[in-house]
């Protein structure tokens, strides 16, 4: 099942040292990270993390923690290397325009997990693990991205709207990226409870991201502004003077069908009404009263007033 320790003898990659996402070029070498400290971009990682947890939990079929790795910017080759000659899931997603791509990265134990699982299976990889993807393999992970593409542009709406679509691709096919051209290494751990987790990332080309790099670059601010007293008394003046329309209901008689039909003018509808009748706001109970006379007019004086809880105010 997923996160159970596997007997392939793969190392947890948490564990793996990995170069921080802001550190300063060696002299004589790029610099692959021209976005600065990329706090912008973790940040979304965060808020992506949350809306991944849903996605995970239908396909594993458990209740998952779902979180954010630290990000790094690395060499492509570098990352390749890292991964290892493992059989790997390489599922591109269009961003933006039709030139840029995000790439999806799934171990293939991870996926195969996830289709026993999907399929009513304890979620257990075959042991030996295939050398290539089945066509029902190709179909989850194609359905996944799908599922992906909405919380991705979720989490990046507040940064600036981009779409993501799943691309149709082999799933063996590596991404056309140079050795040395620089990716952002984005990474989610999923685990069930605190067992031995999975891992899945998300690489940005930096090529992908330069027509956002306005965005990535602006610095969050922890503390949210003060609203101003003057634009407060005003909102607060304008509520105020919303108006609703309140009610009240005398009696509420029941005759049949037949008597309705023959009724004609003259005719009279006998009501029966005790002392107290409910008072209305809108659709929702105010309270109830006492029917009678103020200023020579019909009214109604409140006797009990209905408590209020949070659900009046949504």
């Amino acid at each position: 099942m997923v996160n159970v320790p596997s007997d392939t003898g793969t190392a947890e990659r948490r564990e793996r040292p990995r170069a921080g996402a802001a550190h300063a070029p060696a002299l004589g070498s790029a610099n692959l990270n021209p976005f600065g400290d990329l706090v912008t971009l973790q940040h979304l990682c965060a808020r992506l993390a949350k809306a991944l947890k849903p996605v995970f939990d239908g396909v594993l079929r458990a209740d998952l923690r779902c979180w954010a790795e630290p990000l790094a910017v690395q060499r492509w080759a570098d990352y390749r290397a890292e991964r290892g000659h493992g059989l790997t899931a390489w599922q591109p997603l269009v961003m933006g325009n039709a030139r840029a791509r995000v790439q999806l990265a799934l171990d293939v134990t991870l996926v195969l997990e996830m289709l026993d699982a999907f399929f009513g299976g304890d979620g257990e990889a075959p042991n030996p693990l295939p050398v290539d993807f089945t066509p029902a393999a190709e179909t989850l992970v194609a359905r996944l991205a799908t599922m992906l593409a909405t919380p991705l542009e979720a989490a990046w709406e507040p940064l600036t709207r981009v779409a993501f679509r799943a691309e149709g691709a082999n799933l063996a096919t590596l991404p056309e990226l140079a050795g040395d051209d620089p990716v952002i290494v984005t990474r989610f751990g999923i685990a069930i409870g605190e067992r031995k987790p999975a891992f899945i990332d998300i690489l940005y080309p930096v090529a992908a991201l330069k027509p956002h790099g306005a965005a990535l670059t602006v610095k969050v601010h922890g503390l949210p502004a003060e609203v101003e007293p003057e634009w407060r008394s005003g909102l607060t003046r304008a509520v105020m003077g919303v108006r609703f329309p309140i009610r009240s209901v005398l009696a509420e008689p029941v005759v049949p069908l037949g008597l309705l039909l023959d009724l004609k003018q003259g005719d009279v509808i006998p009501i029966d009404f005790g002392p107290e009748v409910p008072v209305m706001v809108a659709s929702r109970r105010l309270g109830t009263g006492l029917v009678g006379t103020a200023n020579g007019r019909a009214a109604v004086r409140l006797t009990q007033l209905e408590p209020l809880c949070e659900e009046d105010f949504r």
